[in-house]
């Protein structure tokens, strides 16, 4: 049987950085290209545009609480799958006021009105991250998006620098003087969000973690920061092209954005009047619930 330490010991963040290593200079592109979808002619019930390869490839199962199992390879697995992440370069103040700044990619916005965000901290045996502590003990935070231009930036902002340690000294990055929070948000960010804690929820899980529990922060945004260059007049949307986030990948690699598509979204109302009976069809006798097992 796999005992919590022994499970903690195999996680060893250094192994990472395997794989082909780069071999080419950074190259930024401008502008961002926008080209068609996969498939232009789709039709509803068609299924994947890879011509059925992906029904020939078989499947492997995986018990994330499997004996022997480490909690690495749960973690290593996580990352490497559910990708690309966001980063939210996040600034909290302690509530003797000491800064502190830390990149997370366990964030995502979950709705807009209110605009409410969430951020997932991982347990740890030593105790909960600095950035955790400071929201439960002041409630207040700036969430910065990462671009392309400040990425080596933050990456040192992730290193485990002994207590006292400013983050913002090692980075390098500039602060910015806040409207509803204390914390400062990052110059240097196109795009902030100052926000207010509503709850930390601790996991309920089916089975015990193999170290200290995780918590997951919800947080509300009282205000937004846009780069003028970036917004338009309204207010209402983002200039990708200045925007340039970069992605969190698996392993130590990150994304970011060189071509975009676009595929607009129809209603039921107008699907049906474009394409007659055949999407009626597909929903009245289930032809489109293909789930044969292929990897029986």
């Amino acid at each position: 049987m796999t005992t919590t330490s022994s499970r903690l010991a195999q996680a060893d963040y250094s192994s990472l950085g395997g794989g082909p290593q780069p071999t080419e200079d950074y190259k930024p592109v401008r502008p961002i290209s926008v080209t068609k979808n996969a498939n232009p002619d789709w039709k509803y019930g068609q299924g994947a545009t890879d011509n059925g390869s992906s029904l020939t490839k078989k499947h492997i199962e995986i018990d994330p609480y499997a004996p022997g199992r480490p909690m690495f390879h749960n973690y290593t697995l996580l990352i490497s799958g559910i990708v690309p992440r966001p980063i939210g370069l996040t600034s909290t103040l302690s509530k003797d006021g000491k800064p502190n700044l830390a990149p997370f990619s366990y964030f995502q916005v979950v709705d807009h009105d209110p605009p409410v965000f969430v951020i997932g901290f991982s347990g740890r045996a030593s105790g909960p991250k600095d950035t955790l502590k400071n929201l439960e003990e002041t409630g207040e935070c700036v969430l910065n998006v990462v671009s392309e231009h400040m990425m080596e930036a933050v990456n040192a902002t992730s290193l485990d620098a002994p207590p006292g340690t400013s983050e913002w000294a090692i980075s390098g990055l500039y602060k910015a003087p806040s409207s509803t929070v204390k914390p400062a948000r990052v110059q240097e960010s196109i795009f902030s969000i100052e926000g207010r804690l509503i709850q930390t929820v601790d996991y309920k899980t089916s089975r015990p973690s193999s170290g200290a529990h995780g918590k997951l922060a919800i947080i509300e945004g009282t205000r937004f920061w846009a780069r003028e260059d970036a917004i338009d007049a309204d207010g209402k949307h983002l200039d990708i092209d200045v925007l340039r986030p970069l992605g969190q990948l698996g392993d130590i690699s990150y994304s970011r954005i060189t071509d975009t598509f676009k595929l607009a979204r129809s209603s039921w109302k107008a699907a049906t009047k474009e394409h007659g009976e055949t999407l009626k069809e597909l929903a009245r006798d289930g032809e489109g619930d293909k789930d044969e097992d292929k990897d029986s």
